[in-house]
């Protein structure tokens, strides 16, 4: 199953509940056979992932990345709220015969990593959480205006704008950023992801605003969370507070931070060799 992420031809299978999710699937099974399931961030698709990072992590394990409901290629109407996004990836791994997995969540997608390992505990074995907070924790209530221009009304975002959210403005963050789009646009050039809509990235955005209201009950169900949980973040983050980070570690029992230099909201592209160590080091634990 060994591959690239650039290689690695983009498949669909239909859930139970009537979706065509599109998906990729690639690197070494782990010993025990479980997966690590990616859940992308916000505006993203298949394509959005950086494939160093993905690659080094299947060097390891197999990795599975899908577009969840309405997004990309995969059919069906994206929902307004992030717990209904954890139910929409419940039939996805039930279509592929997967029982508990690996979640890897950045963003958007660690919100529906830790929805889903709220309502479906058997499901999730271990957590890998990037660039991502709890939800109804201060901070998290609204985006700033500049990254709502950036990226937010912006139906199609340019390099500079991705280049100002999700990297430091320093010369060595921008460079790694830059080295990052250039991968992950480069890479592939045939059998690409369908762009997402602006229907779906508006509905995605009302889903971000709903998990940021202020509910301190929210922030307490952290400390149920009983997967082991690694945590990755960029020290200045702009799109969620690095204080969120520390939130979700604080509540998490036994939960590790891992916090990167110089770096922002793509902090897991910027340390993409570092990010995927990690990863594996937290997943290979007995």
């Amino acid at each position: 199953m060994t591959t690239t992420y650039a290689s690695s031809p983009t498949r669909s299978v239909t859930a139970a509940n009537g979706v065509s999710y599109a998906y990729r699937r690639l690197g070494t099974p782990a010993p025990d056979g479980t997966p690590v399931v990616f859940l992308q961030h916000f505006r993203g698709n298949l394509d959005n992932w950086d494939p160093a990072l993905i690659d080094r992590i299947a060097a390891g394990r197999e990795v599975i990345a899908f577009d969840n409901v309405g997004i990309g290629a995969t059919t069906g109407v994206t929902p307004g709220t992030v717990q209904q996004m954890a139910e929409d990836a419940v039939p996805f791994l039930d279509a592929l015969g997967l029982g508990a997995v690996d979640l890897f969540g950045f963003s958007l997608g660690g919100f529906v990593a830790q929805a889903l390992a709220l309502a479906h505990p058997s499901r999730v074995r271990r957590l890998v959480l990037a660039g991502t907070g709890p939800q109804g924790a201060p901070g998290l209530s609204g985006w700033t205006d500049d990254v709502v221009e950036r990226v937010v009304t912006k139906d199609a975002p340019g390099a500079e704008d991705v280049l100002y959210v999700f990297y430091a403005p320093t010369p060595a963050s921008q460079q790694a950023g830059a080295a990052s789009l250039g991968r992950i646009f480069g890479e592939r050039q045939e059998d690409r992801d369908a762009d997402v809509s602006l229907e779906a990235k508006e509905t995605q955005y009302r889903a971000v605003l709903d998990w940021g209201r202020p509910d301190w009950d929210a922030v307490a169900r952290l400390t149920t969370i009983g997967q082991p949980t690694l945590i990755l973040q960029g020290d200045d983050d702009i799109m969620v507070p690095t204080a969120a980070s520390h939130t979700l570690a604080g509540l998490i029992p036994g939960a590790r931070l891992v916090i990167y230099p110089d770096a922002s909201h793509g902090s897991i592209f910027q340390y993409a060799e570092q990010a995927a160590a990690e990863t594996l080091s937290f997943l290979g634990e007995a």
